[in-house]
């Protein structure tokens, strides 16, 4: 069911996320950067199996598309870790893939921030002009498929794409928002203020 947020722009409510969604794109030379507030993917149930030792992965694809729910012209899909040290009360991270980031020591706000906000696509070539939307989806990892997209030589990039192409299982965790329509000319610049 779409909300209407900030001067008709609209947002689906991502599935067991609280608060005001936002999902916020800026251009930093040829890349389109996003970050998102309100976006909650660490919810009561994940919590309990990162409390109980269990380690959690995620998938995540951000997808540039010339019309809401249309297929994409661009996508970014990342892989990212997440874990609980039960003696600091603490969340970690770990974003997996050709640059490996990691962050420890964090609330869950926190990691899940650091989740989302480093997500970018390539928009070299991609007119200042044009109209565009963006989607974000967000989907803890099904054992079942996870032998599929990783493996020996890491992450299998086609099955990754794949996998998003299709509804997430009834049982699957998965979160999604979008936002459009919007045009690069208008986004700030990353580092600018105001």
């Amino acid at each position: 069911m779409p909300v209407p947020v900030l001067a008709g722009l609209m947002l689906p409510l991502a599935k067991e996320a609280f608060g005001v969604l936002a999902l916020e794109a800026r251009v930093d030379g040829d890349r389109l950067q996003v970050s998102a507030t309100g976006f909650s993917f660490l919810n009561a149930k994940i919590i309990e199996r990162l409390k109980n030792g269990a380690s959690v992965g995620f998938v995540s694809q951000l997808s540039l598309t010339a019309e809401s729910g249309g297929p994409a012209l661009k996508r970014a899909v990342e892989r990212f870790v997440v874990s609980y040290d039960l003696w600091e009360e603490k969340f970690s991270a770990v974003r997996l893939g050709a640059t490996r980031r990691a962050i420890s020591r964090a609330t869950a706000a926190g990691v899940e921030a650091f989740c989302v906000d480093g997500l970018s696509l390539d928009a070299a070539g991609f007119s200042r002009d044009r109209q565009f939307w963006l989607k974000l989806e967000i989907r803890a990892e099904d054992p079942k498929e996870l032998g599929a997209v990783v493996g020996e030589p890491g992450i299998n990039l086609a099955r990754l794409i794949e996998l998003f192409s299709r509804p997430a299982r009834g049982q699957q965790p998965h979160w999604t928002v979008e936002r459009g329509p919007l045009r690069l000319a208008d986004l700030k610049t990353a580092g600018r203020k105001g």
